[in-house]
């Protein structure tokens, strides 16, 4: 049994990793699906189907992923609509990937309550092939190509791969931590110290099952943050650097605001203060560094500041 496009070998940086969860990575699945694909024997290591989801992958193994089994799911799914009246700026495309800018106020693809004009719509309209990926098992089919989310209101640098290789090469640098993502964020008070790491689990939150927080019982997280400037009147702020060091649901503003500054404008996880007023979460992805999937060349990409969030820090003594 392969793939479409044939056996991978296992990376070291998945040894150890679960098969239903690697698999979820390297084919665009969601878990619960990922979890269905081993379930009826569409996943092999070394030739036979795994029996187990939990079973841990080796590095060296042969690795086979087969999509046919859900293939007649997949294609009764809705593909989004294109729209090209969705904003988004092109930093850079190639034949392999495209990377864009995502203003604030854009989801980046069809969720409860979100099922239209998304990111998605717009990638769509401007490059139409994107629809055919989830076929090559490069995405789902609401979220052809998409290798990595930003949250509604958030903007910033975001890439998408074009061709099923540049899937899998992007989806595996993201698993094993290569991918390099940098984010500038305004956040309430003043940080002891210029630098630091925040490294503390992350999981559902017990008392909002929309929400997540710090939990005992969640994934691991890591988040490294420079201070750029410390900001003064009409309140104490400060301009941060922040580095993922691992991708979790709402990192960022959750370990920002579970050190007592949140995020200035989020609302959700108390970042609100009315003496400068925001309209969103001041959070900024400003930069990604990657190994091009075509070269093995290391690029970087950068959204420039956002025009609401220059003016944000004008608003400050600086």
């Amino acid at each position: 049994m392969t793939s479409r496009d044939g056996p991978i070998e296992v990376p070291a940086a998945l040894a150890g990793v679960r098969v239903d969860r690697a698999v979820a990575m390297l084919a665009g699945l969601t878990r619960a699906r990922a979890a269905e694909l081993v379930a009826i024997g569409g996943v092999a290591l070394g030739g036979e189907a795994v029996q187990e989801g939990s079973r841990r992958l080796r590095a060296g193994e042969t690795l086979a992923i087969s999509l046919s089994s859900l293939a007649a799911e997949v294609a009764g799914e809705p593909v989004p609509s294109p729209s090209p009246a969705v904003p988004f700026k092109v930093i850079h495309e190639d034949s392999e990937i495209v990377v864009v800018d995502k203003p604030a106020g854009v989801v980046v693809h069809p969720g409860a309550g979100n099922r239209r004009e998304t990111l998605i719509s717009g990638l769509l309209a401007r490059y139409p092939e994107l629809a055919l990926l989830p076929a090559a098992g490069a995405g789902e089919t609401d979220r052809p190509g998409i290798v990595h989310r930003l949250d509604k209101e958030t903007s910033g640098v975001l890439v998408v791969a074009r061709t099923p290789a540049a899937y899998r090469a992007l989806t595996a640098q993201l698993a094993s931590r290569q991918m390099g993502r940098t984010y500038l964020a305004v956040v309430l008070g003043h940080l002891d110290g210029r630098h630091g790491v925040i490294d503390a689990p992350i999981g559902r939150s017990s008392r909002d099952r929309t929400a997540m927080a710090v939990s005992a019982t969640g994934r691991h997280a890591r988040t490294a943050y420079r201070v750029r400037e410390h900001l003064d009147g009409p309140f104490r702020a400060s301009y941060l650097e922040l580095d993922l060091e691992t991708g979790r649901t709402h990192q960022i503003r959750v370990h920002l605001a579970a050190i007592g500054h949140p995020v200035l404008g989020d609302r959700r996880y108390g970042g609100t203060r009315g003496a400068v007023a925001v309209k969103r979460c001041l959070l900024h992805a400003w930069k990604l560094r990657l190994e091009h999937p075509a070269t093995g060349e290391e690029v970087s990409y950068v959204a420039p500041v956002p025009d609401d969030l220059s003016e944000a820090l004008s608003r400050f003594i600086r």
